[in-house]
C-alpha cells in the first residue's frame, strides 16, 4: 500500500495566473510529490491548491509553497470575499492512505515550527493539530480575519507558531492556519423526484443539525429555547451537512451532502440512510455521485459494507472491490465513473512508466527474456510468491462460498482479507527489486575522478547494494507469511481446491527460495559484515522453515488426493 497524504493550502490569490502558477509549481520540486488540482476563485481572490505525496516529503513542499506564497503576495493589497488571514491563509493535512491522523498531526506541527523558524510566518494550528483546544475550530483561529491580526501581540492571540509581532514582515505575510483532518467528501445522492422541497426535507432528516422545531404545523413559529434561541430536532447523522436541491442538467432532484468525518460517517452509511429516509417519504434513490478526488478507502470500505451484508468473502483485490461500490452506491446512474481518473491513489500511479505487474503475462515472460538484466530473479521471485498467496487466497473465497458452510464464510473471509494484503505487498516488490538493480547501476556510473568523487562513488554503491539485499528479504519474509495462507486452506479449505492450496505453496517457496539466492548474491559486493552475517543467519532459517512447510503441506495434498 502506497503511503500517501493529501496536502490542500489556500492561498490569498485566485486572479493574478503567473502568480498562482508559480506558487502551485514549488511543489513538484519535492521528490514523490505530485500536484493535483489547481481551483482559482476570482471573485474570492483565492486558489485551493492540491498536492499529494509521501508522509517523508509532502511537508518539504508544504513549506516550499508557503515561502512562495509569501514573496509573491502582499496581504496589505489584498481583497476578497472569502475570510482569510495570510498569504497562505490555511494548510491541512489530510490522511489517504496508510498513514494515520497522528503521523499527519506530527507533520503539521514540524511544518507550523519551520514556518515559523525559517520564514518568520506567525500562525496557528487547528483541527486535529490543535494545541489550544479552541482552536481546532478554525474560524476561532481566523476571528478578526487578517485586519484584526494584531492579537498576535496579545496574550489571548499569541500565536503557536512564529513572531508574536505585528510589523512590516508579518503584516505582508500575514498569518498560517496549519493542521491536520480527515478527507472531505462532497457527494450528491440521486432521487426520483423533481421536488427541491422534497429533497430539502430528506436532507433536514438526515445532516447533523437537522432542522428547526415549530410550535405546530409547517409554516408555525419558530420554538424557542429559554435563552431565546431556535430550538432544533437533531438530524439522524454526525459529521454530515446537507440541503436538498434541482438540478436543471439532469431534470432530478439530489440530497446536496458534504461527510465532513468520513471515520465518524463514512459514504455508504450516508447512502444507505437516504435511502431510507427517502423511502418513508414515498421517494426511491437511484445514485448518488461523488465530487472530485477521493481516496480508494471510500470505495474499498463502501464494498465491505455491501459484502458483509451479504455474507460475502472480503478478501477479493480492490478492483474488483471498487465495481461493487461503483454498482452498490449507483455511482454509474448519471455519468460513467471512470476510477482511474477519480481515485487519488490511481491518478498519481499514471506516471507513464508501465509496472511490471501491468504487462500482460506474455509481455512479462519476453521482457524477462531480453537482454536486460531487469527484470531477473528477484522479480520473479517476488512475483512467483505473489502467485502463490493468490492461489491459496483464491481457495479461501472459494471455501467462504461454498454451498453447505455458509457458517463459515467469515472464517474464511478473514484469511482470504490477510492473504490480499499479503498478495498487494508483494506485488509492490516485484517492481522494488528491478529499481533496486538498477540504482546499484547508476551508483556504478557515478563519476570517479577525484577523491571525493571516489568517495561519494562507493557510499552510493554500498547504500544501494544495501537496499537491494532488503528489497528480497522483505519478499523472503513476507512470502514465508503467505505460506501460513496456504497451510491454513490445504488443512481445513475446500478439499476440491486442495490442488490449489499445493500449487500455491510450491511458488511460495520459490519465491522464498529465489529472494534468499537474489539477497546472498549481493552479500559479496556489502563490506558492512555485522549485517551480512545477519542476513546469512535469517536465511538459513527462513530457508528451513519454509521447507518444512512445504513438505507438511504436500503430505496433506496426497493424504486428500488418496481420500
Amino acid at each position: 500500500m502506497q503511503r500517501l497524504v493529501e496536502c490542500v493550502p489556500n492561498i490569498s490569490e485566485g486572479r493574478n495566473k503567473s502568480v498562482i502558477d508559480a506558487v502551485a509549481r514549488v511543489v513538484e520540486t519535492v521528490e514523490g510529490v505530485r500536484l493535483l488540482d489547481v481551483d482559482p476563485g476570482k471573485s474570492t481572490n483565492r486558489t485551493v491548491i492540491t498536492f499529494v505525496g509521501p508522509p517523508e516529503h509532502i511537508g518539504e513542499a508544504a513549506v516550499r509553497l508557503i515561502k512562495k506564497a509569501s514573496e509573491l503576495i502582499d496581504m496589505r493589497k489584498h481583497r476578497g470575499e472569502h475570510p482569510r488571514m495570510g498569504a497562505t491563509d490555511v494548510c491541512p493535512f489530510v490522511p489517504v492512505s496508510g498513514v494515520t491522523m497522528e503521523e499527519c498531526v506530527a507533520i503539521a506541527h514540524a511544518v507550523g515550527n519551520r514556518v515559523g523558524e525559517e520564514l518568520g510566518i506567525p500562525g496557528y494550528f487547528y483541527e486535529a493539530a490543535a494545541t489550544v483546544p479552541a482552536r481546532s475550530n478554525l474560524a476561532h483561529c481566523r476571528k478578526g480575519q487578517y485586519e484584526g491580526l494584531g492579537k498576535l501581540e496579545s496574550a489571548e492571540g499569541a500565536p503557536d507558531f512564529g513572531p508574536a509581532v505585528w510589523n512590516e514582515q508579518t503584516q505582508r505575510s500575514g498569518a498560517t492556519a496549519i493542521g491536520a483532518r480527515d478527507f472531505l467528501i462532497a457527494y450528491n445522492i440521486n432521487l426520483n423526484t423533481t421536488s427541491s422541497r422534497r429533497a430539502n426535507a430528506i436532507a433536514f432528516d438526515i445532516r447533523e443539525s437537522g432542522r428547526v422545531k415549530r410550535s405546530g404545523g409547517p409554516g408555525s413559529e419558530i420554538a424557542k429555547d429559554a435563552q431565546g434561541d431556535p430550538v432544533r430536532i437533531p438530524g439522524s447523522l454526525k459529521a454530515v451537512k446537507g440541503i436538498g436541491w434541482y438540478i436543471e442538467e439532469y431534470g432530478i432532484a439530489q440530497l446536496s451532502l458534504n461527510l465532513t468525518n468520513i471515520q465518524v460517517t463514512p459514504v455508504h452509511i450516508a447512502f444507505d440512510e437516504a435511502c431510507s429516509k427517502a423511502r418513508e417519504r414515498g421517494i426511491r434513490v437511484t445514485g448518488s455521485e461523488l465530487v472530485g478526488l477521493l481516496p480508494l478507502r471510500v470505495l474499498t470500505d463502501a464494498a465491505d459494507y455491501f459484502l458483509k451484508k451479504q455474507q460475502r468473502s472480503l478478501g477479493i483485490p480492490d478492483v474488483e472491490k471498487v465495481k461493487i461500490a461503483v454498482k452498490s452506491l449507483g455511482l454509474d446512474d448519471l455519468a460513467p465513473f471512470d476510477a482511474n481518473k477519480r481515485v487519488i491513489e490511481y491518478v498519481i500511479a499514471d506516471s507513464g512508466q508501465t509496472p511490471l505487474l501491468d504487462l500482460t503475462l506474455g509481455a512479462f515472460a519476453e521482457e524477462t527474456a531480453s537482454e536486460s538484466p531487469a527484470p531477473g530473479g528477484g522479480s520473479v521471485a517476488a512475483y512467483s510468491a505473489t502467485m502463490g498467496v493468490a492461489l491459496a487466497t483464491m481457495v479461501a473465497n472459494l471455501s467462504s462460498h461454498k454451498r453447505g458452510w455458509d457458517n463459515r464464510w467469515e472464517e474464511f473471509s478473514i484469511v482470504a482479507e490477510n492473504g490480499i494484503k499479503l498478495q498487494q505487498q508483494l506485488a509492490l516488490l516485484v517492481d522494488a527489486d528491478t529499481a533496486a538493480f538498477n540504482a546499484i547501476m547508476e551508483a556504478y556510473g557515478m563519476p570517479k575522478a577525484t577523491d571525493a568523487q571516489k568517495a561519494d562513488r562507493h557510499a552510493a554503491i554500498q547504500a544501494a547494494t544495501k537496499n537491494a539485499i532488503e528489497i528480497p528479504m522483505q519478499v523472503a519474509r513476507l512470502a514465508s507469511e503467505s505460506m501460513d495462507i496456504a497451510r491454513q486452506m490445504a488443512m481445513k479449505g475446500n478439499p476440491n481446491s486442495i490442488t490449489d492450496a499445493g500449487v500455491g505453496a510450491m511458488a511460495i517457496r520459490t519465491g522464498v527460495k529465489g529472494a534468499i539466492l537474489n539477497a546472498r548474491v549481493n552479500l559479496q559486493d556489502l563490506k558492512d559484515e555485522k549485517f551480512a552475517s545477519e542476513v546469512e543467519k535469517e536465511c538459513a532459517m527462513l530457508s528451513s522453515a519454509i521447507d518444512a512447510s512445504e513438505t507438511e503441506i504436500l503430505e496433506q495434498v496426497e493424504k486428500v488426493l488418496k481420500g
